[in-house]
């Protein structure tokens, strides 16, 4: 168990929390959440001890462990993956180099009737339980699933770390995190450099993992799937939800209500205590009565309302009006030493007002696309045509270190702006988390992530019809998030994402193009339309390969034991969901057949309800559908170990 208990800490003059209690043990998920500088990220340096409180105790039970990935880049050089990776087994490597140091000494001693030889061999024989026990036989099979599941090649296993960037390092780190396997496992923004496929790998893995979960992360399908618990810091305070995000937001929406209501009525009473102090403060007759209410209202705790969080507010400016066609690639090849071809005869043809989703794996050239789209990568063969009155605007995060380092925040902006946008800087800027002072520092000053929000807002107040963003939300809050999000839904011009944030394409994409294999596969719908469509085949994949490695593998007594217990709610599960399949299956014909009636047509209320439900019900079957696959994949992988030996 991890206790934490009245924690205090400041920065500069700011209360970042203050008596901050909470604990956490089991296989519980705790999401952190609140507005950026709140200090999320500081209260997960100062449960690792590296960063100390003003005041309070961190107590962590005996033989438990934390693990703590940070937000900031980390670099690993040396080694290959593979043995980077490995170096995180300890306790196993551990075990492993004394083994083979006694079977050196083993192999040296010929004579086997001593004292020394026969204590040689019982503690082999010791290490050799323990290794086993600690899953030492099956750590190359696990790191194997680990690295694979995000998002790296079996032929990447033995390339040096150095030659990996900064968001491959992150995996590498993650995936020597999980091999450690600790007590308390603390995630600081984990899914900012993980595609869409390693996210839901990575993400089902946090699910299922056997000991306590902190997080910290502004992707909000994320923490919704995982997290049981939430705990928001505001205004030098925490407040804790006993549920996931989507639970937080509606119970803290009543709460904020609550609030209003209570300070509301505290003010009218504090008027008219206020009032009466000032009408008898001078009246002797009164005097008892007055010093009464001064000293009541003294000791009063008031109601303090949360400010409204900084948030994008804006419309974009207007554009030329383009023609229909927005653009047009035809048998377009991408190699960069060419010889070996990152993209190859990639046809795509993009309408005015379509809003398309780049996906892939990181690697797979979804960034190279969009940039030979934008017209600033250039391409070996194959031919791209903008349509009529088109102007495109493109944003990347390095366009961050093309801004001029010597002018101030307000300067870069107005620079950028005209009109109503201009009379809006301060608010807009506001929206990007640059408040007060901020907007007058120069740009040389920002961090990475200021340089990248400063970079956007730019661009984004800049005239244009067709936008193509790389990955826009990486440094925005979830408040920033969501504003940008309308502003795009209302954006009346063009638009590519390349994003790994689920919910933030899900608001604004009709069209999903994922980049695999050096080409591309077209998908109508939006991003969980995608993944519902490919998530079967994945699953299927990631439990047969599971399967495999167990077959490969001896088990004993205990785990079959084990096994033999977990059996039975799987089957159960499985019966459930069989029987809500057939209701759902039953209510799905009936509709058919209602819909189907001739006389259907003269009720179109009624048409409209049964419509409604069909499709409800429809993606009810598919949800289970999902469900009963994993759930009947998850036996098969319990029944293997049983007929394992």
């Amino acid at each position: 168990m991890l206790s934490i208990n009245n924690l205090s800490l400041r920065y500069g003059e700011k209360i970042l929390f203050k008596d901050l209690s909470f604990k956490v043990s089991g296989k519980e998920r705790l999401s952190i959440v609140g507005s950026n500088g709140t200090g999320k990220s500081s209260l997960l340096k100062v449960i690792t001890g590296i960063q100390k409180p003003d005041s309070g105790e961190v107590m962590l039970s005996k033989h438990s462990t934390i693990g703590y990935l940070p937000q900031e880049e980390i670099v690993f050089k040396g080694r290959t993956i593979f043995d980077e990776v490995h170096s995180a087994a300890e306790d196993i490597n551990r075990i492993k180099s004394e083994i083979d140091e006694i079977n050196v000494e083993l192999s040296q001693n010929h004579d086997h009737d001593s004292e020394e030889y026969i204590e040689l061999l019982n503690r082999l024989g010791e290490l050799t339980e323990k290794f086993g026990l600690i899953d030492g036989y099956r750590i190359e099979a696990k790191i194997e699933r680990i690295l694979k599941g995000l998002g790296f090649k079996e032929e990447d296993f033995g390339r040096l770390t150095d030659e990996f960037s900064g968001g491959w390092q992150m995996r590498i780190a993650i995936a020597k995190l999980l091999l450690k396997n600790p007590s308390v496992l603390m995630l600081d923004e984990p899914t900012n450099h993980l595609d869409i496929n390693s996210l839901i790998w990575f993400e089902n893995y946090v699910k299922d993992y056997e000991g306590s979960v902190i997080v910290i992360s502004h992707d909000r399908n994320f923490i919704d799937n995982i997290a049981t618990r939430t705990l928001e810091l505001s205004m030098g305070k925490a407040v804790g939800y006993s549920g996931n995000f989507s639970f937080y937001i509606n119970e803290k929406r009543k709460r904020m209500e609550l609030a209003i209501n209570q300070h509301r009525n505290q003010q009218k009473y504090l008027k008219q205590q206020n009032r009466f102090i000032e009408r008898f403060r001078y009246k002797s007759s009164k005097a008892k009565a007055v010093q009464s209410r001064i000293k009541l209202l003294e000791r009063l705790e008031l109601v303090q309302l949360e400010d409204e969080e900084a948030g994008i507010n804006f419309s974009f400016p207007p554009a030329t009006h383009s023609g229909k066609v927005t653009f047009e690639m035809s048998g377009m090849s991408k190699s960069y030493d060419g010889i070996n071809y990152v993209l190859e005869d990639i046809n795509i043809n993009i309408n005015r007002g379509e809003k398309i989703a780049f996906v892939g794996d990181n690697g797979a050239g979804k960034s190279t696309l969009a940039r030979i789209i934008a017209g600033i990568e250039p391409f070996n063969t194959g031919e791209l045509r903008a349509g009529h009155l088109v102007v495109t605007k493109y944003y990347s995060q390095n366009q961050a270190d093309e801004l001029d380092q010597s002018k101030s925040v307000l300067e870069i902006m107005d620079e950028a702006s005209t009109g109503e946008v201009r009379r809006n800087l301060r608010s807009i800027l506001g929206g990007f988390l640059f408040s007060g002072d901020d907007v007058f520092k120069p740009v040389r000053v920002l961090s990475g992530g200021e340089k990248s929000r400063l970079a956007l807002a730019k661009m984004l107040i800049e005239p244009s019809n067709f936008l193509i963003l790389d990955e826009p939300t990486n440094h925005l809050d979830m408040k920033s998030k969501d504003v940008l999000m309308r502003a795009l839904q209302d954006y009346e011009g063009t638009i590519i994402i390349v994003s790994h944030d689920r919910e933030f394409l899900d608001g604004i994409v009709d069209k999903v193009i994922e980049v695999k294999n050096k080409n591309i596969r077209v998908f109508i719908g939006n991003c969980s339309d995608y993944i519902e469509s490919v998530s079967i085949s994945a699953i299927r994949q990631e439990q047969s390969q599971t399967v495999k490695l167990k077959k490969n593998v001896t088990y004993g007594y205990n785990e079959k034991r084990e096994t033999k217990r977990k059996i039975l709610p799987v089957k159960k599960e499985i019966g459930e969901l069989e029987k809500k399949l057939e209701a759902f299956e039953h209510r799905k014909n009936e509709l058919e057949m209602l819909l189907s009636e001739p006389d259907i047509y003269k009720e179109p209320e009624l048409m409209k309800q049964y419509s409604i439900e069909l499709d409800s019900v429809a993606n009810e079957i598919d949800l289970l559908l999902v469900k009963w696959e994993q759930a009947s994949i998850r036996l098969t992988e319990l029944e293997e170990i049983l007929n394992i030996n």
